[in-house]
């Protein structure tokens, strides 16, 4: 089977991110984990696509009796809820060591996404990259805007014939009429 290659690895600590972005604060306090959990995932999606990433969110499920578990959002983006006993960082760092342990790996970079102080000095023992809660948020928005200009720049081009602005219906009926039918 042949498995889509990355440019890089993304390990996302979700319950950092989720304290650390404001916005993402607000829906937690307001609407609960669950809808800032959502939140988080539909603002990676794109962008771990645009920035050609796999992406894996990770959350503690520490104090819930569980087993661990996996969902997936596509190719790009997983999340990965950890065993009962198991924390998101203790998830993170043993992923960290056995990356680095690893001689075949299809992405030549991990970045781990958190703002936990102690967090990014482990990893980077591991030799995986850190990207800050802030800096992860700022490379998204800049993702989104990036798609927007692309969408815009596209929708100025294919729009510059009326033809392409009509539904499918009209654009046959034109072609009828252009054929003499």
């Amino acid at each position: 089977m042949n498995t889509p290659t990355h440019s890089a690895l993304l390990l996302v600590d979700g319950y950092n991110i989720i304290g650390s972005w404001t916005s993402l604060k607000l829906t937690r306090d307001r609407d609960g984990l669950e809808t800032a959990r959502q939140e988080l995932v539909e603002r990676l999606l794109n962008y771990t696509t645009h920035q050609g990433y796999k992406t894996q969110i990770v959350f503690d499920s520490q104090y819930q009796k569980t087993t661990s578990t996996e969902e997936l959002y596509g190719p790009h983006l997983s999340v990965y809820f950890t065993a009962w006993t198991q924390t998101a960082d203790t998830y993170i760092e043993k992923f960290c060591a056995a990356f680095s342990r690893k001689q075949d790996r299809a992405s030549p970079r991990l970045i781990v996404a958190t703002s936990d102080r102690d967090q990014q000095l482990t990893v980077v023992g591991y030799g995986a990259e850190c990207m800050s809660a802030q800096l992860l948020a700022q490379n998204v928005e800049q993702s989104i805007q990036g798609i927007k200009r692309q969408q815009r720049s596209r929708s100025k081009q294919s729009s510059r014939f009326l033809f392409h602005s009509l539904d499918a219906k009209a654009q046959e009926k034109l072609a009828q009429w252009r054929h003499g039918s």
